[in-house]
Parts: C-alpha cells; structure tokens; sequence
C-alpha cells in the first residue's frame, strides 16, 4: 500500500508535468484525502479530551476498532455518524470547504480546543434506549449503557 505522502506526492509530480489525471482517480484521491482529515480531526479531539478509543466508542454507540478505523483514515464516516462523534466528544463539528482545500475541526461548543479554555475531559453520559437501536451508519448493534 502507497503512503498517503508519497500518493500526494506523485500527483503532484504528475501536475507538475502537465499530466491529466484520470477523473475516477482524481474522485478516489479526494475521498481518501477526505477520510485522513476527518480520522485526524477525530483523533486530535479524542487525545485533546484524554478519551480512549474504548471510551469514545462507547459515547458514540461505535466499537473500539470502527474508532481506530477512522481515526486511521480507513472509513469515509456519514453525517449522522459525526453529529454522534461530535455529541460524544461534546463538540462542535465544523467542515470548511474553498476550492479543493477541506478543513475538519472538532471544538468545544464555545468554539475553543480543550487547551484554550482549560476544560477537563467531559463527563460520561448514557445512551438513551432510542440510541439503543440499531446503527444504520455502521451496520452494528448499540446497546444502552447501564447506570
């Protein structure tokens, strides 16, 4: 498997030379890209919070390896997946579009990163039994967590 740099780097090289990229590919390309910023974004707010992946698996009605799938960029993840992500990581989730540029960010609900506001990790919530139901965004059962 082909790095994710030396991928960019190689379509790089390619605009460099003047030569067209195959329209499928070029589709590929961003999606990839797309899955690595956004499995970034999740990682750096989860570590920024002191969460495990086990821990937010669980407030995301998601298992350990879906979490470590994203966050490694191996999975393009719904909307209503990240509204979940953004829920549990008591976050706000933002997705800036110019040209072919995409920024992923994760931030606190007043806008700031855990560093900025000195905020300690969120406390842990349950699932109600509506999130209980079956996961149409990953295919996998949740159950309710138990207090």
């Amino acid at each position: 498997m082909v790095s994710h740099a030396r991928w960019k780097l190689a379509r790089d090289e390619k605009a460099a030379q003047g030569i067209a990229e195959d329209p499928e590919v070029e589709r590929r390309r961003e999606e990839i890209s797309l899955a690595f910023d956004l499995g970034q974004a999740v990682y750096d707010r989860r570590a920024a919070l002191g969460l495990s992946q086990t821990e937010l698996a669980r407030r995301a009605g998601m298992t350990q390896p879906q979490v470590s799938k994203l966050e490694l960029g191996g999975t393009v993840p719904t909307v209503p997946l990240l509204a979940r992500l953004a829920r549990a990581m008591e976050a706000m989730f933002r997705m800036e579009l110019f040209g072919s540029s995409i920024r992923v960010t994760f931030t606190d609900l007043d806008g700031n990163t855990p560093e900025e506001s000195g905020a300690e990790p969120p406390s842990t919530e349950h699932m109600s039994a509506a999130e209980a139901e079956t996961d149409a965004d990953t295919g996998t059962e949740r159950a309710a967590a138990t207090g």
